[in-house]
């Protein structure tokens, strides 16, 4: 079965042939500079937003000095926040009220956190999962709903609660290796369609030999 066509704003289509509006492939309807998705990266949402970027990245400016990057083939559930650098106020004074912001000649140069988060590929974000600055989520990664992620997530993960936790690798090292040494989601279209049966089955070997 050939793959989605990676160009569509709205990949998935109705039994009655409409498109579904709250599901929409990430890059083709956001242009942000500091926001980067890869193909085949969806988000759903129940109310679908006008501006996706800032329903997702709502501190994300385009001013910002930090970046938010997301994989290819990553999952991303209705309520899902990335809650970006610039959202941090500084915390080495005495006070962490934020002054400069109300003054215009400052505002832009007032960045006290410039970290960067970035997501990997095929990762599942489940359901209201909030993800905090500087977060860097491995590829495979599943974000359990509701989790609260910061720092680094190994690979093929499963991390959930508040602050989120590893519970459970979902393969065995030798195999999260060799599915990170493939990185299937690089292959051509037509290259992982074909992979399409053993990616669901599981199967690692039919996989290597494709």
């Amino acid at each position: 079965m050939p793959l989605p066509d990676a160009t569509r704003r709205y990949p998935i289509t109705l039994p009655d042939g409409s498109d579904h509006l709250g599901t929409v492939f990430l890059n083709r309807v956001i242009d942000h500079p500091r926001f980067q998705v890869g193909d085949y990266t969806y988000a759903s949402d129940f109310d679908p937003p006008q501006d996706w970027a800032g329903r997702l990245a709502p501190y994300l400016f385009e001013t910002s000095a930090e970046h938010l990057r997301i994989g290819r083939f990553c999952q991303i559930a209705h309520g899902v926040r990335f809650i970006t650098s610039s959202a941090n106020h500084a915390m080495d004074g005495l006070t962490c009220f934020p002054f400069p912001v109300f003054d215009p000649a400052q505002m832009i140069s007032y960045q006290p956190d410039t970290r960067g988060t970035v997501i990997g590929h095929d990762v599942w974000i489940g359901y209201g999962a909030l993800v905090l600055p500087g977060a860097c989520i491995g590829n495979g990664v599943i974000v359990g709903a509701g989790a609260v992620v910061r720092g680094t997530v190994p690979d093929y993960s499963v991390v959930t609660g508040n602050p989120s936790t590893v519970i459970k690798r979902r393969f065995s090292h030798d195999i999260i290796t060799e599915l990170t040494g493939l990185a299937w989601w690089d292959w051509p279209a037509d290259q992982i369609a074909q992979a399409e049966p053993a990616l669901l089955s599981g199967d690692v070997e039919t996989l290597k030999n494709l």
